[in-house]
């Protein structure tokens, strides 16, 4: 399949709002190509290279060759050029690296470039979300939606269940499952305006008992243990096991030979109260010196959740049995703070004193759920403090790096009553 044939469907997903259209066009274009080329359109479709790290950086693509006049790349191009830029390393590597980008994007026309650059960016920004490839696959493969998105909970790759799908159908796809190792899509939660709301949405109806947790402002990490060893996985099911050793020494130190849990990890001060989220942040982002990162700013988990227990896949387990499991294999001191309760005022009580306390608010989950793996459902509901400012736009800067060319930047502020004059509060990227 020619690169030009995706940019051209890619174009028409983006120029629809009509989610049926979209999923037509998504499965239109997985039937055309050959089954070796099937995992690496899925993952263009949905916004991403197949390689997670492809070593490309704004100034590498800065100044780019001029454009081809005919449309000659083929997807398996391009995605052979992205493997080789993504293992490129060591002494003379810059030199490496821009031969391949010359390479790659000299034999691009000019759209085909604009699509590149957004690619490897992952800012594509056609509308195809997860759930419309999904619902894509499905169609194309003629097996059922729920089937596809079974599978795709146990894979951060959508190309891969696409491959499977297309090559393999039905009986390909139920080979997925939980692997100690290797990242689940983590559950995510609604939201909701306040407590009574978010128990009712939950499931409590005002007569059953919900789970009550602590939210916390840090970074949401999955645990994967397996003997010694330990991989630590982010949100957006990045590897970080190296940048964080606490984590590892305290999932090592647990009575289990096999464990995947689900928390959260942020810096504390010596009151326990959080530190600002941009000191967890920044901890957790940077891979440089993490001894001496460790000792400036020493980092605390907290888990939530267990999906697999010494060779027991409990996604599919209620609430209540997943949370029995973990109190079982997690000291007390590493459980995220909770309370199980029918009373609303019980629950807002918790509500209060974990905000007080600096955090963020409370998730309210239902108590017979299973774990909906990559999906953001009614059995874990969300209930943070509103607040709300009618601000006006005082001035915008122009974007640079992925924002080149495009307004950012945007400078909002509030009327200082001392002055009648507009004093500045902040910045957003949009509005």
């Amino acid at each position: 399949m020619l690169l030009s044939e995706l940019v051209e469907a890619s174009a028409r997903i983006a120029a629809t709002s009509s989610r049926k259209l979209k999923t037509e066009v998504v499965a239109q274009v997985l039937r055309a190509a050959a089954d070796d080329e099937v995992e690496v359109v899925a993952s263009y479709l949905a916004g991403a290279p197949r390689q997670r790290r492809t070593g490309l950086g704004w100034r590498g693509l800065e100044t780019l060759p001029a454009p081809a006049e005919q449309p000659s790349l083929s997807v398996r191009d391009v995605d052979d050029l992205l493997d080789r830029l993504s293992r490129v390393a060591g002494a003379g590597s810059r030199a490496a690296r821009a031969a391949l980008v010359a390479e790659l994007f000299g034999r691009a026309t000019g759209f085909e470039q604009a699509f590149l650059r957004a690619l490897v960016f992952e800012n594509l920004r056609q509308g195809a979300q997860d759930s419309v490839l999904l619902d894509g696959i499905a169609k194309a493969a003629g097996v059922p939606v729920a089937a596809v998105r079974r599978a795709a909970m146990f894979t951060p790759s959508s190309g891969e269940v696409a491959s499977a799908a297309l090559t393999g159908g039905e009986q390909a796809l139920a080979g997925f499952g939980l692997v100690p190792g290797r990242p689940v899509r983590p559950m995510l939660a609604a939201s909701a305006p306040d407590v009574a709301t978010a128990m009712t949405t939950a499931g409590a109806g005002g007569s059953g008992a919900v789970l009550v947790d602590r939210k916390l402002d840090g970074i949401r990490v999955q645990v994967h243990k397996t003997g010694s060893e330990v991989r630590v996985f982010t949100r957006s099911l990045d590897e970080v096991t190296d940048r964080l050793p606490e984590v590892v020494e305290a999932a090592r130190a647990l009575p289990a030979d096999t464990a995947v849990l689900d928390g959260e990890v942020l810096a504390l001060r010596p009151d326990g109260r959080p530190r600002p989220f941009q000191e967890t942040g920044s901890r957790t982002a940077s891979s440089a010196d993490v001894e001496a990162q460790r000792r400036r700013t020493p980092l605390t988990a907290y888990f939530f959740d267990l999906l697999h227990l010494d060779g027991r896949d409990l996604l599919d387990a209620d609430a209540r049995t997943r949370l029995d499991a973990l109190v079982e294999v997690v000291p007390p001191e590493l459980l995220v703070p909770r309370l199980v309760t029918d009373q609303v005022d019980e629950a807002q009580g918790f509500f209060d004193e974990t905000v007080a306390a600096g955090h963020e608010g409370v998730v309210i989950k239902s108590l017979a759920a299973g774990y909906d793996a990559g999906r953001r459902g009614s059995a874990w509901v969300k209930v943070k403090p509103r607040h709300t400012l009618d601000l006006v736009v005082l001035a915008v800067e122009w974007g640079s790096g992925r924002r080149r060319g495009l307004l950012s930047n945007i400078h909002l502020g509030a009327v200082d009553p001392a002055t009648g004059g507009f004093a500045m509060l902040g910045k957003t990227f949009k509005a």
